[in-house]
């Protein structure tokens, strides 16, 4: 693989991490309504999910994957309806809540454990993401060096590049998480983080075979 061939997959890496997708709209509402401890869990489980889909893009199972397209179609519409289920959870508990209780209180994610399930299934149920390693990720690939060698390059290049986005993401929230401390920030942190997953099991929903 050139580095010209290299330096083109960072940046079409980077632009796919900053675009607002169903992972990200799930790191940004956990990092809000649970702190950054559980967007960085959430990220974590995100990258998990690339991870194994670097491994199967290396063997003849991506392909077998990508061609049972009904299958994941069920795992897709399963992954969204319970992001949107937790939304509203999220929210409608919102309503309920004393101006004076604590954040940590929230029941919609417990445990960094849940927020890294959380972003393993969102990841995992995102079809999209099986087409981009499956599909395009072989352009990027020079036969006449070896495949393995590469392969393991681009992987450690996207998890990298992605944690970086998301750690930001998170990063970023910090700051709301902070104001969160403020007693009537508590029901709105929360009416957000609800809206936030209603929203990435929106967009995991709309996904459509390209």
């Amino acid at each position: 693989m050139s580095l010209d061939s290299w330096l083109l997959f960072c940046a079409t890496e980077t632009v796919l991490c900053f675009t607002p997708g169903p992972a990200v709209l799930l790191v940004v509402s956990m990092s809000l309504s649970r702190g950054v401890r559980a967007g960085l869990a959430s990220s974590f489980g995100i990258l998990s999910a690339n991870a194994l889909y670097f491994v199967l893009s290396a063997t003849s199972l991506g392909a077998i994957l990508l061609a049972s397209w009904q299958l994941f179609s069920v795992v897709k519409w399963l992954g969204a309806a319970y992001l949107i289920w937790l939304g509203v959870r999220m929210f409608r508990s919102a309503s309920s809540v004393s101006p004076q209780e604590d954040n940590s209180a929230a029941p919609a994610v417990h445990s960094p454990q849940r927020a890294f399930s959380l972003g393993f299934l969102t990841q995992g149920a995102n079809p999209k993401a099986l087409v981009f390693f499956t599909a395009i990720l072989p352009q990027f690939i020079d036969t006449n060096f070896p495949v393995g060698i590469q392969v393991l390059l681009l992987g450690v290049s996207s998890v990298v590049i992605e944690l970086l986005v998301l750690s930001l993401y998170a990063a970023t929230c910090h700051t709301a998480q902070a104001w969160a401390n403020r007693p009537r920030a508590v029901v709105w942190l929360r009416r957000t983080g609800g809206l936030l997953l209603v929203g990435a099991g929106a967009r995991l929903a709309a996904i459509r075979r390209g």
